[in-house]
């Protein structure tokens, strides 16, 4: 498996590279990749998104800079934001797991897992709302996109997020719950190199697989060079 870190990279650039690497991905032209990174604030809309649950205009949220996506991953509302760890695995999921409830019950398990062990933070998974939660709160947002068994979309973490950021939304459509993150949860500043160090060493252990860091300027070559090849 491919591991890529980004530093804080546009949605619809991250959008374009994932369409990308997933077209090449089903054409068995490379291997699973997961990009990591970061999105400046920007709001996604899954394909069965209620609108009504972005709680402000699009007009006064791109005056404040923030965009707004609609997007074919399962889902609704969904905030991104500096400070949140985004990760894109873009897989073949016939390699981890008997289908996709159970894909995404295991891509939960590394969260569950990783918290546990790093910071011995109790986190569930909730049998009627995909993600990850500790007690009433989500810390782990999940949504996928699955075509031909490749995986695109996928998962936000909150470690630095600026939770107020959240009151802009309905966030997945769920009134009763609401968000954490890491810094909220052990009361500091978390590094986001540190959490991505220790959560490739959870999914190598829960995944049975070993990650291959490349560098951007790497990947892109790699891609270049596959997209060459076909």
């Amino acid at each position: 498996m491919i591991v890529v870190s980004y530093p804080l990279l546009p949605y619809k650039q991250a959008l374009d590279l994932q369409e990308k690497i997933q077209s090449l991905r089903k054409q068995n032209k490379i291997e699973d990749c997961l990009l990591l990174l970061e999105h400046p604030p920007t709001i996604t809309i899954g394909k069965n998104g209620d609108t009504h649950n972005v709680l402000f205009s699009r007009e006064m949220l791109q005056n404040i800079g923030v965009q707004i996506f609609q997007i074919g991953r399962g889902g609704d509302v969904t905030y991104h934001g500096p400070g949140q760890l985004v990760g894109y695995p873009i897989w073949d999921i016939r390699r981890y797991a008997e289908g996709v409830k159970e894909f995404i019950n295991r891509i939960e398990e590394v969260f569950i897992q990783w918290l546990h062990d790093d910071y011995k933070i109790i986190a569930r998974h909730d049998e009627q709302y995909t993600g990850v939660w500790v007690e009433n709160k989500k810390i782990t947002a999940i949504g996928f996109q699955i075509s031909r068994f490749i995986s695109m979309h996928g998962f936000a973490l909150n470690i630095n997020t600026d939770l107020n950021h959240f009151n802009w939304i309905n966030p997945c459509g769920i009134l009763d719950k609401g968000v954490t993150s890491l810094r909220q949860l052990t009361g500091k500043e978390q590094s986001r190199g540190r959490v991505e160090r220790s959560l490739i060493r959870t999914i190598e252990s829960l995944f049975r697989t070993k990650c291959e860091l490349l560098s951007n300027e790497e990947f892109a070559q790699y891609l270049q060079q596959k997209e060459q090849n076909l």
